[in-house]
């Protein structure tokens, strides 16, 4: 076990993208990381724990927090980074589409949290950090996001509940919902002016993981916050 007064986060979706910029921006930050990804290979760093399994399963979230109390002794921040996405017109969508979208969307996000914040509450404090979506506040005809929009905009309301609920007890619960962030996970081709015609918030460009890592490391210093649901989307929530 390292030294207890450590900070440690866990952020699901780790191995790539938005979850790598995680790893890397908490631990510049001093603090131990725990990440988790269905291929997520093992850190030399001695201070980032990487475990692989499916973040939907009960068991996994079982795994996940009990090797971070034996570890590094305590959780501070859980960043439920994990999501996926599947675009189709609404009637299109499969029971294979539903389970998985909503497996990782929203079952991930309920047996992780539901654990992280039973150790938060032992500890005093803790923040939770759920990434949401712009596009499940302002939908948009060219492009069919229901399964987005009943998950994703399923975080930014359990979001404020939960920060309701916990704020007396030292616990914090905040969102992001990013707009289009460029990332590893989709080829370089889908971020040309082409393939974004008439796609670009106001600010004229896509975001970059930075972005959304500046964003998440502003809500950990941040104690007065609670509840949010911070919009990093070039200004697609203010408008078109």
């Amino acid at each position: 076990m390292s030294d207890s007064t450590q900070k440690v986060a866990i952020v699901t979706g780790g191995s790539q993208g938005i979850g790598a910029g995680l790893v890397d921006g908490y631990r510049q930050r001093g603090w131990a990381v725990v990440a988790n990804s269905l291929t997520i290979k093992p850190s030399k760093d001695p201070d980032v724990l990487t475990i692989q399994g499916d973040v939907s399963k009960q068991a996994t979230a079982d795994q996940i927090v009990g090797q971070a109390l034996d570890r590094f002794g305590r959780v501070d921040t859980l960043v439920n980074n994990a999501g996926v996405f599947v675009s189709k017109p609404f009637t299109d969508y499969t029971a294979a589409d539903y389970a998985l979208v909503t497996g990782v969307n929203l079952a991930g996000f309920f047996w992780l949290t539901q654990r992280a914040i039973g150790q938060m509450l032992r500890q005093g404090s803790g923040h939770v950090v759920n990434i949401s979506a712009s596009v499940a506040d302002h939908a948009d005809i060219a492009e069919p996001t229901a399964l987005a929009a009943l998950t994703k905009g399923g975080l930014a309301a359990v979001t404020r509940s939960l920060a309701a609920e916990y704020a007396s007890r030292g616990i914090r619960v905040n969102a992001v919902a990013p707009g289009i962030i460029q990332t590893p996970l989709h080829p370089a081709e889908s971020y040309t002016p082409a393939a974004l015609a008439g796609k670009l918030p106001p600010l004229g460009h896509v975001g970059q993981v930075s972005d959304i890592v500046d964003g998440i490391l502003y809500l950990e210093s941040a104690p007065f916050v609670t509840g949010e649901v911070l919009h990093i989307d070039g200004g697609r929530t203010a408008g078109h």
